[in-house]
């Protein structure tokens, strides 16, 4: 079986632990290179985990004819350079969320893939988990009815992080909006089955204007199809935790855990009756690692030429509502 085999920018903690394990676990890819600034500590770490080739800088592991594809892991700042210098090599493109910082710079990155006629996918993980689709499949039914109002949440202690980067303005852009709402964002619009968000409002606990990112925010949002949604994301708590909720004329579903690989999570499923909790029924899933799917469904596109699984113009929408957020608050 023909593998894609890719080479990893950026190739720092988050990286070694999820997404180097995600391309050595997917059936239908290899790595073959890394990156990292340093040419001592990208020989390093190619060493310790038998990785053939190791580079310092982007230019030069997108030159090797020994990598097909490269999975963009760096700051957020540095996608939008990598990811054309790449598309100049003539190399696919799967590159982590937030796609860039800006609208301007997320629709040059389209327009190079498209010229150099490279697949070009953001990493949306969670639209390939089993209860994500579970869920859009029961709104899609018209299981709780008309959906009025959706609601999620994503915190975590930012000092628990081994990215330093996220904290600064101008390498992330901005702060847990961009880091994690992206998250809550794109999941929320693939289960609506919603393209567009008409109107977007956003509130800071400090705008990310001077050197440091908010640590806190809400996201306001009123979908095209009437779907009214709050979004608050925080780097301030003591522990993690995800959540997400839809509510219906006739339910609502909700399931904490949504946004890890590897974990048990449940869905709740709520019921009206006479204007009360009529029926609550439950599903458990066993969520696998979403980030070797990922790598699984863009490798193939790039081998059976069809288009990459999460829609282009979607990123590119979610670019733009981080944008409003930022520019409105």
């Amino acid at each position: 079986m023909k593998k894609i085999r890719y080479g990893i920018i950026g190739f720092g903690a988050f990286a070694e632990r999820a997404i180097m394990p995600a391309i050595r676990a997917a059936s239908n890819a290899e790595l073959t290179a890394i990156q990292k600034r340093s040419p001592e500590a990208a020989r390093q770490k190619a060493l310790e985990y038998g990785i053939p080739f190791s580079f310092d800088s982007v230019e030069a592991l997108v030159s090797s004819p020994e990598v097909d594809a490269v999975f963009i892991v760096s700051s957020n700042a540095q996608h939008h350079a990598e990811a054309l210098a790449a598309a100049a090599a003539g190399k696919h493109i799967l590159v982590e969320k937030p796609m860039a910082v800006s609208v301007r710079q997320a629709q040059e990155m389209a327009d190079a893939a498209r010229r150099a006629v490279v697949k070009l996918m953001v990493g949306h993980m969670l639209r390939f988990s089993p209860l994500v689709l579970r869920m859009k499949e029961i709104v899609a039914s018209g299981t709780i009815g008309k959906v009025i109002f959706a609601q999620s949440h994503f915190i975590y202690d930012v000092r628990m992080s081994q990215r330093a980067w996220v904290l600064d303005q101008k390498e992330a852009g901005a702060g847990p909006l961009f880091d994690i709402g992206v998250h809550c964002l794109d999941t929320m619009r693939f289960i609506l089955g919603d393209d567009r968000v008409a109107d977007v409002r956003s509130m800071m606990n400090n705008t990310p204007t001077s050197g440091k990112v908010e640590t806190a925010n809400v996201l306001s949002l009123h979908f095209s199809r009437g779907t009214l949604g709050t979004i608050y994301t925080s780097y301030e708590t003591p522990y993690r935790q995800g959540f997400i909720e839809f509510f219906g004329t006739e339910g609502s579903i909700s399931a904490f855990n949504f946004t890890p690989s590897r974990v048990e999570a449940v869905l709740e499923l709520k019921r009206g009756e006479k204007g009360l909790v009529g029926s609550v029924t439950t599903e458990r899933f066993t969520v696998p690692d979403l980030y070797t799917i990922e790598v699984e469904r863009f490798s193939d596109c790039i081998l059976n030429g069809s288009e990459p699984p999460v829609p282009l113009e979607q990123s590119l929408h979610n670019q733009e509502i981080l944008e409003r957020a930022v520019l409105g608050a």
